[in-house]
Order: C-alpha cells, then sequence, then structure tokens
C-alpha cells in the first residue's frame, strides 16, 4: 500500500485524493500504459462524459493491477492527462471515491490540446509498487 504524506510547512491537499509524498515500499513496480474509457473490445466509453471517462479509466488500472495481485492503493504515483479545465472537479471527486488520503498517489495534472482520439477527455499513467506477499506474476 502507498505510504503517503502531507508535512506541515507547505500548500495542503485539502481534501482532495493525493498525497505530497508517498514512500515507495518494499515490492515490484509496475508502470502502467495510459489508460483511457476504452472498454475489452476498443469501444470508447462516455464520449463527451469526464465521469464516466474517468471511472472507466480507473476500472482498467485496477484490472492491470489484479492481474498481478495489485490494489489502486497500491499506486504510489499517478499522472492525469485532461483536456478541459471545467471537468477538475470532477476528476478530483472521482479520484476521492477510489483513493483515501492516507494511501493516495502522488498525483500531477495536465491539461492538454488533445489525446490519441478526439473523444477522449482523460488518460491516467498510474505507477504501482505491488507487495512481494501479494505479487504474481502475469500469466
Amino acid at each position: 500500500m502507498a505510504n503517503g504524506f502531507n508535512p506541515s510547512g507547505i500548500w495542503a491537499p485539502n481534501g482532495r485524493a493525493f498525497s505530497q509524498g508517498v514512500i515507495q515500499g518494499a515490492g515490484e513496480v509496475v508502470h502502467v500504459t495510459g489508460q483511457v474509457a476504452w472498454d475489452e473490445h476498443g469501444e470508447v466509453i462516455g464520449a463527451g462524459d469526464i465521469e464516466a471517462q474517468m471511472e472507466k479509466s480507473i476500472d482498467n488500472v485496477r484490472r492491470i493491477l489484479a492481474a498481478v495481485g495489485g490494489r489502486l492503493d497500491d499506486i504510489v504515483s499517478m499522472t492525469i492527462y485532461f483536456l478541459r479545465r471545467e471537468d477538475l472537479s470532477t476528476i478530483q471527486q472521482v479520484r476521492s471515491r477510489h483513493f483515501s488520503p492516507g494511501s493516495a498517489p502522488a498525483s500531477v495534472l495536465i491539461q492538454v490540446p488533445g489525446l490519441v482520439l478526439p473523444e477522449f477527455l482523460v488518460e491516467l499513467v498510474p505507477i504501482a509498487v505491488i507487495p512481494l506477499e501479494r505479487f504474481v506474476h502475469p500469466s
């Protein structure tokens, strides 16, 4: 599990689901390819709907990590690329549903002019550390 911390003397997350720093524990480091709102058939989920796209992207990450014994709370760092500034509060709300303050990853949000397809509004790029006792090699 990510061991997040937020020291005093700097700006605070104020309830948002990220940590200023995360201590990487022992385990296997898993770098996940950027995840967008594609389903298993390559169909876009939630065109125009940032909440649906965030949920599907997180679900894709969850499935990838589960394949090697991981969970969302094993994510130590996540970069989030997004298109529309007005979607920030929804992105943060969805993220807060899936990450608790004590185990939230260190995060960065980057507004970009576009992603691989014009229908995509967000892309998640996480790095996780799966504890050795839970890690299983992918089949």
